[in-house]
């Protein structure tokens, strides 16, 4: 069955584009977390150019306006020390907070304990935080308003740093391969039904390709997104167990897509050097690491970043944008990394823009009912308001634009990846009932959705759900006894 996803980043499945000029990843662009992480350890193995980024942030305002660097980075550590306290309350209390309480709804709290006063400038501080809080919806596909709090423990991560994988994760999913393309592989079969036969020793899986094929399995190791499993569970005969059931129901999916913007030359890039300012987030790795698609809590110091300091930062944030009235009524914000800031011949002239929920359904409308040219025309105009913000823009056009759609994938699941949304009453029980599966019925379950707590939505959880079904399938076998640590945690 094929599946795609995007990584937390965005996906899980690997996929790369060179309709741009040079090499992009469509699904994964991070490695999260880099104490005892395997994929940073194929990474390693495959000479893979990942990078860490200086902290920098470019933030306009509502009205189009530069925000300094000195406020933008004050204002980036308040909302990183907001998630910090949530993190910890979240962990240690989850069992007592409302499941309809959400991460927003803690800011709101926040702000106003932080900047009380009813003054001008208090009232200006609580709102541009608020505003700024937004950028979580592209850390996990959904609005801050919709991210449990009850669950947002779930979003913590591997400790150490989140590395950008600079030349994209292609010689990594080369490696991954190889042992894979020695197998029976059977490319473009959609799977319809899976059933499960029983006798008197073990039961068989059935599986009915559309199309009329069919094939039998001992043992069958389902990895499709939780996207499709949500919108198939009539495939499954006989039907899901109760449980089972409930958590697939339960846990959310997110809309995470991403825009890349590649010009003739990266303009932006060419303003005269600026003090640099970072902001100061926790390198404290007691502090609960998260996923970034922006800059991350545990932040390396500038002085050992490999960007140079002279190009403009790597994140820039649109807050609130109220100048693109025609293409953004709504004011959905916008948030971009910096791809000419990477290392080396790694970096090229472009922009990657990352959308989430309404944003993405959005460009998704744009892709699905147009042709390549009005696509390309309408996606300019969307972004046009935003990129001709930034320095010497002087008319600068795209030479060229690439847009995911997961959001209208059917074997993607109309989405991205897992994500813990306001409602959600026992969401570490419900990862446990897809981790566990069917071993029954001869069906098991893999994929992001059943990772680790540490490493949900991310590459590494991926990989670790695959190993723990592995491991388990054997040891079903009487072949060895699964695993313990952390690829079995529960």
């Amino acid at each position: 069955m094929r599946s795609r996803q995007l990584d937390r980043a965005n996906c899980f499945q690997l996929c790369q584009s060179d309709a741009l000029g040079h090499k992009v990843d469509l699904g994964p662009n991070w490695i999260h977390g880099t104490d005892n992480n395997p994929i940073l350890d194929l990474a390693k193995q495959t000479n893979t150019n990942t990078m860490n980024w200086d902290g920098r942030q470019s933030v306009f305002d509502h009205m189009g306006n530069a925000v300094s660097e000195k406020e933008a980075a004050e204002n980036t550590e308040i909302v990183w020390s907001i998630i910090e306290r949530a993190m910890k309350y979240s962990n240690e209390e989850s069992g007592t907070i409302p499941a309809d309480r959400s991460l927003y709804d803690f800011f709101e709290e926040q702000v106003v304990k932080m900047f009380g006063d009813e003054t001008a400038g208090a009232q200006a501080k609580r709102r541009t935080i608020l505003q700024m809080a937004e950028m979580w919806g592209a850390f996990v596909g959904s609005p801050i308003q919709t991210q449990s709090l009850k669950f947002f423990w779930l979003e913590e991560c591997i400790d150490g740093e989140n590395l950008f994988v600079a030349e994209t994760y292609h010689k990594v999913l080369e490696k991954i391969a190889e042992p894979v393309l020695k197998a029976d592989l059977r490319f473009g079969h959609k799977v319809k039904k899976i059933t499960s036969d029983f006798n008197e020793d073990r039961p068989s899986v059935s599986v009915d390709i559309e199309g009329g094929e069919s094939q039998n399995f001992d043992e069958l190791v389902m990895t499709a997104p939780l996207g499709w499993l949500k919108r198939n569970m009539n495939a499954f005969e006989p039907e899901l167990s109760g449980r089972l059931r409930q958590g697939i129901e339960a846990i959310g999916y997110g809309n995470l897509d991403k825009v890349y913007i590649t010009f003739e030359t990266a303009f932006w890039n060419e303003a005269e050097p600026s003090t640099v300012v970072s902001p100061n987030v926790s390198k404290d790795l007691s502090v609960p690491n998260v996923t970034a698609t922006t800059a991350p809590i545990h932040q390396i110091d500038s002085s050992d970043s490999p960007v140079n300091p002279a190009h403009f930062p790597g994140f820039t944030h649109w807050v609130e944008p109220r100048y693109a009235p025609d293409t953004n009524p709504k004011h959905w914000q916008q948030e971009a990394v910096n791809l000419a800031a990477l290392p080396g011949a790694t970096a090229h002239p472009t922009l990657l823009f990352y959308t989430y929920g309404a944003t993405s359904l959005h460009i998704t409308s744009l892709l699905s009912s147009n042709s390549e040219t009005r696509r390309s025309q309408l996606l300019t105009s969307f972004f046009e308001p935003y990129y001709s913000r930034l320095p010497n823009y002087a008319q600068h056009k795209p030479k060229a634009i690439l847009a995911t759609n997961w959001a209208s994938d059917e074997l993607a699941g109309y989405g991205s990846y897992s994500n813990f949304q306001t409602g959600l009453e026992k969401g570490n029980e419900d990862i446990e009932a897809m981790r566990k599966g069917m071993p029954e019925r001869g069906v098991w379950i893999a994929g992001e959705h059943t990772a680790p707590f540490v490493a949900l939505g991310t590459v590494t959880g991926a990989w670790w759900a695959g190993e723990g079904v592995a491991s388990r399938i054997v040891e079903a076998y009487g072949l060895t006894k699964a695993s313990s640590g952390k690829k079995e945690e529960s």
